[in-house]
């Protein structure tokens, strides 16, 4: 069995006993959803290379402002990390981001790794969204409040973004 066999192998023991939302495509590439509490669901994709495991995680889009904050802060977030670290793709888009040398997949490594994808995603998501999108927050904040729509997905961002909740 070649190398790349094995890691499929190891994959899909992985995927099957994690109880996730996950679907290979061909022999080397599976989609897995990673269920969250402040990023509801973080989409990764496993790529099966010559000699690598590739491990791609979409975060968040670019952000809208404070783009050198935003990344600063990703950048000292990397040196705390397990595994994986964070970047952009070409759009300014944030990724999670890890190789792994196809001789180390193993179904607990897999569960290792996309236990470390999913909470620096989590872990990270309402950060990025203060420090990139705080103008827009605002503005739905108001917007919720003028018409009296329901506010509990913004509730915690108030104390961070200062939303006033007396409007």
């Amino acid at each position: 069995m070649s190398l790349q066999e094995r890691a499929a192998e190891a994959i899909r023991t992985a995927l099957a006993d994690s109880g996730l939302e996950w679907e290979a495509q061909g022999e080397a590439m599976f989609h897995v959803v990673l269920p969250g509490e402040r990023k509801l669901k973080t989409p990764a994709r496993l790529d099966i290379g010559d000699h690598s495991l590739g491990v791609h995680a979409f975060v968040c889009r670019r952000p809208d402002e404070n783009h050198e904050v935003v990344y600063r802060w990703l950048l000292e977030r990397n040196m705390r990390m397990y595994a994986v670290a964070f970047g952009l793709d070409a759009a300014g888009d944030i990724y999670l981001d890890a190789r792994l040398p196809l001789q180390s997949v193993t179904p607990a490594e897999i569960d290792r790794l996309l236990g470390a994808v999913l909470a620096y995603s989590d872990e990270s998501f309402n950060t990025i969204l203060e420090l990139g999108f705080a103008s827009s927050i605002r503005k739905e904040w108001e917007w919720r409040i003028s018409r009296g729509e329901p506010t509990g997905n913004l509730a915690a961002f108030i104390e961070p973004l200062g939303l006033d909740r007396s409007d």
